[in-house]
């Protein structure tokens, strides 16, 4: 049993990376990636604590990028799931997240702006001692449920913070060109995350795939808590046919996602052996 997409409170998850690791060891899981948004913060925390129960730890990443499929138009915000098999990224793979980290700041002050215009009376502050550098929207929707502008995390996106909300502020991101590339020039395998997401007609994942995979993507996700058994096996199949290894997990967030279970999508081990052999021939 393996779990190779979940999140710590290093981004936005709430538990702490030692904390998931237990977590991780109490229901027997065999590997588990932490693949906190923007930051390896989680997995450097968590590494000696995974050494010493013996819990085979990935270094993972997930990254927001634009997708402009044919060059046109605002573009698509993809997510990119990487992981570093043969060892760490590079230095200038972290001094790279750092930029990232610096642009969502700026967005976040930039939404907690538009929040006050609507009335809405957060600080920045009080977001970011929840989410420290690596703050996002789950993290403003918890202080408004917290201060008791919304019952739930889901009403804020709803009417605050989702991409069709009022209060929305897009964030500057990478291409998916450069997310692929940066990944791999770092030593990583670049997998396109929860597919399922970015469309209901396989034609348009079809297309989407082949040009992904034409800018160098290697891996997509074909096992994760949206995806049916059915969305599973379409993904499994076109992987296949498009030469691209494949990842799964749950995408745990902890509290931020509730009744979402660690360990709960059922990945197989040969999964992450396939992407370890990958790695390894590099």
């Amino acid at each position: 049993m393996i779990d190779l997409h979940t999140h710590s409170d290093a981004s936005d998850g709430t538990l702490t990376p030692e904390e998931l690791v237990h977590a991780a060891r109490g229901i027997g899981l065999e590997a588990l990636a932490i693949s906190d948004h923007d930051t390896l913060a989680g997995y450097d925390c968590a590494a000696p604590v995974a050494a010493a129960v013996g819990l085979e730890l990935v270094c993972g990443i997930e990254i927001s990028t634009r997708f402009h499929q044919g060059r046109s138009g605002r573009g698509k915000s993809v997510h990119l799931l990487g992981y570093f098999l043969n060892g760490g990224p590079a230095p200038e793979f972290r001094a790279w997240l750092e930029e990232l980290q610096r642009g969502r700041r700026d967005r976040n002050r930039r939404l907690a702006a538009r929040l006050q215009s609507f009335g809405v009376n957060i600080s920045l502050e009080e977001v970011e001692r929840l989410g420290h550098s690596v703050a996002g929207r789950p993290h403003f929707a918890r202080v408004m449920v917290n201060k008791g502008y919304v019952a739930r995390l889901q009403e804020a996106f709803d009417l605050f913070l989702g991409e069709a909300a009022k209060a929305y502020v897009r964030r500057d991101e990478p291409s998916l060109e450069e997310g692929v590339r940066r990944i791999r020039e770092a030593g990583g395998t670049p997998s396109l995350a929860h597919p399922g997401r970015l469309s209901n007609d396989h034609a348009t994942l079809e297309r989407m795939a082949a040009e992904m995979r034409g800018f160098g993507l290697t891996a997509l996700e074909a096992y994760h808590s949206d995806h049916s058994s059915a969305d599973a096996t379409f993904f499994l199949d076109l992987a296949r046919r498009r030469g691209l290894a494949v990842t799964g997990g749950t995408d745990f967030h902890g509290e931020n996602k509730p009744g979402l279970v660690l360990g709960s999508v059922d990945v197989p081990r040969a999964c992450l052996d396939a992407l370890r052999e990958a790695a390894r021939r590099s």
